[in-house]
């Protein structure tokens, strides 16, 4: 599972970067009118992949604290 973790955190990353590339070429040519709204999905993908990491730590942070939790357990 932490491997998928992190390639998909990565692919919200690069999504993000190519969408951004994208995008910003398409509305220097053709017009920022008609593509303006589609910087929305550059900031959700870029919000998916801090969203993401930020999950990942805290879920490690709480693996953590279960495994403390049982060695204080079995030490009782």
């Amino acid at each position: 599972m932490q491997l998928y973790n992190k390639i998909m955190s990565y692919f919200w990353l690069a999504a993000g970067c190519v969408l951004l590339v994208v995008i910003s070429y398409l509305s220097m040519t053709q017009g920022i009118k008609k593509w303006g709204f589609y910087y929305f999905f550059v900031v959700s993908a870029f919000g998916m992949y801090f969203f993401k990491r930020w999950m990942m730590k805290r879920m490690e942070k709480h693996l953590a604290y279960l495994q403390e939790q049982q060695r204080r357990q079995e030490g009782k």
